[in-house]
């Protein structure tokens, strides 16, 4: 009998299913769990911004939008982000709305990676982006941040990964899952390695407004990197609107260029009713932005003393809603504890293996969820670990 031969992509064949999702699936069969897990904001999406969209829809604005997104959206882009990071871009020509920033990411790769180019991946990241590599025809090259360093990248690390197949270099910050935050001598020492080395930089800056201790710095604001960065960002994490699947790239006009043909064939354009409630956020959403900021930063003030109340390592992360505490002194590999935790004391947390050979010893705990919520999973953590004592 001849064997059937197989339809499915190699590519996509190989690539491994998200292991965040695994946890999410176990704990959504169980009561009473406490998650730590969701990657989202617990706020709602301010009133006025909801308003808006709905006031979009009844005034009839149901139909495609321009491919690059609305121009009073991009202009509005624009000025808030000369305001408020001191970068430039033209709304008419460099920059993109998208649907989320995950996509914005996806058109990135695309856009600018060949058959056989190599992407330097930083580590710990968010799970998505060596898969997008490899989806783009590129091969992921996964470095190390050194835990020593609270997760920052050194130069010499980079420059050891790079060959001659080296394409860009993917960064996050703040860093999803480890909260670090880049300042600007952290991103000088990167853009030194990529300006010798004439590599482009993909900046995910999708929690640039969830900073706490400094000033945000972006990448593009360094001196030489505009023209060398692609900037993916949103309002997804800063503006609470994640179901509203909105992001923005920004790039110099050849590479948006290559980027919108991209967008128009396999997207056409953003959502038209999300986009008038980005419209609104960014006119007059500073002060809720302002409010979220606060919370966050007194509730990553209580898990990190917390943790190391615990005896659990963590250190103080600059930026995002995330702590990534070591938990190597329970013996335990991220994936036992987090899996023991759920069962056990019905704690959902993410393990950090999950987002790289780096992440392995820590797991990921998100704080974006109310301080009494908090206030008990730090209780149920500590009961597990009497018991794993004894």
């Amino acid at each position: 009998m001849k064997t059937k031969k197989s339809y499915l992509s190699r590519t996509v064949s190989e690539i491994k299913p998200s292991g965040i999702r695994r946890f999410f699936d176990l704990a959504s069969g169980m009561e009473g769990v406490i998650s730590l897990g969701v990657g989202e904001p617990d706020f709602i999406t301010p009133w006025s911004v909801r308003e808006a969209a709905i006031l979009s829809l009844e005034e009839g604005y149901t139909s495609y939008t321009a491919n690059a997104g609305l121009l009073e959206l991009r202009q509005e882009i624009a000025a808030y982000l000369s305001k408020a990071f001191k970068l430039h871009y033209s709304p008419e020509s460099e920059i993109i709305v998208t649907v989320g920033a995950s996509q914005a990411i996806d058109i990135a790769l695309r856009s600018v990676v060949d058959q056989g180019d190599e992407v330097i991946v930083v580590e710990p990241c968010f799970v998505s982006y060596s898969p997008l590599v490899s989806l783009a025809g590129g091969t992921p090259v996964p470095v190390q941040a050194p835990k020593e360093r609270g997760f920052k990248i050194t130069s010499d690390i980079l420059e050891e990964a790079v060959t001659d197949r080296t394409k860009a270099i993917m960064i996050c910050s703040p860093n999803n899952p480890t909260g670090t935050l880049l300042e600007k001598e952290d991103l000088q020492a990167i853009a030194e390695i990529a300006e010798r080395y004439d590599l482009l930089v993909i900046s995910d800056e999708i929690y640039a407004e969830l900073s706490y201790d400094t000033g945000y710095a972006s990448m593009a604001a360094i001196d030489g990197m505009r023209e060398r960065t692609i900037l993916i960002s949103g309002f997804s994490k800063g503006f609470a609107m994640t179901g509203w699947r909105l992001g923005y790239v920004c790039a110099p006009k050849e590479i948006s260029g290559a980027m919108l043909k991209i967008h128009q064939y396999a997207m056409m354009c953003a959502p038209t009713m999300a986009q008038h409630a980005a419209l609104e956020a960014l006119k007059n959403g500073s002060n809720d932005v302002e409010e979220m900021r606060k919370s966050y930063r007194r509730r990553r003030n209580y898990m990190v003393s917390s943790f190391n109340e615990l005896g659990l390592s963590c250190h103080s992360p600059g930026g995002a809603f995330y702590v990534f505490p070591s938990i190597e002194s329970t013996g335990l590999s991220s994936e036992q504890f987090a899996e023991k935790l759920l069962l056990e004391e019905k704690v959902a947390v993410v393990p950090g293996n999950v987002f790289g050979e780096s992440g392995e010893g820590f797991i990921r705990c998100s704080y974006a969820t109310s301080i009494e919520q908090l206030q008990e999973a730090v209780r149920r953590i500590g009961s597990f670990l009497e018991k794993i004592k004894s």
